[in-house]
């Protein structure tokens, strides 16, 4: 009888061994993770690289000023150069615009003056600028004051430099090359946008 008691015992054993094997089997689930960036363009402050201001100086990261605006004997418009850097990121495809607030150099103090032909009461200027793969220009002809911009759509997300070449070419006049420009003071305002198209 001892036998077969014993006997019963091995059965079961060996009939819960499976069930046991079947426990210790890792369950497997699947969680997802998920997340979402949102559409982000970022533009750094100007940065003004020594040897590429003439006739410029830099106040700023943001803001430029001509040393000479004009020729001492002449009183016509001089030349000046600056080349801007800004860093900058778009992680999805954008558009650049720039935009001149006055369409070129107009006096910023009192009335302009009576429009007289042989002297220049607004200046005009020209901007290239080179972005991810595109380049473009803005003229700010400076023959009537309003807005005046120039758009280029970007295919790609793009990051790293922003180049602005800002030109005030010698004898530049809203009126006739060379024309003396009437007293006071001038500005524009050019706004750099990254934007979605």
């Amino acid at each position: 009888m001892r036998t077969a008691a014993l006997l019963t015992v091995t059965a079961w054993a060996m009939l819960a061994a499976p069930a046991a094997l079947a426990q210790s089997e890792p369950e497997t689930r699947a969680f997802p993770v998920t997340g979402q960036t949102p559409q982000v363009c970022t533009l750094q402050q100007g940065n003004l690289r020594t040897g590429e201001l003439i006739n410029f100086r830099g106040v700023d990261g943001d803001s430029l000023r001509v040393l000479e605006l004009t020729d001492p004997r002449t009183l016509a418009a001089q030349s000046a150069r600056a080349t801007v850097f800004l860093s900058a990121v778009c992680n999805f495809p954008h558009r650049i615009r720039l935009e001149s607030q006055d369409n070129g150099l107009w006096p910023i103090e009192g009335p302009v003056a009576p429009n007289r032909p042989n002297f220049a009461s607004a200046l005009p200027y020209h901007v290239a600028f080179a972005w991810a793969d595109r380049t473009g220009s803005l003229d700010a002809d400076a023959k009537v004051r309003r807005a005046r911009e120039t758009r280029a759509d970007i295919d790609i997300p793009s990051a790293g430099d922003l180049r602005l070449d800002i030109e005030l070419d010698a004898g530049a006049s809203n009126t006739q090359y060379g024309a003396p420009v009437l007293a006071g003071s001038y500005a524009d305002t050019l706004r750099i946008f990254l934007e979605p198209r």
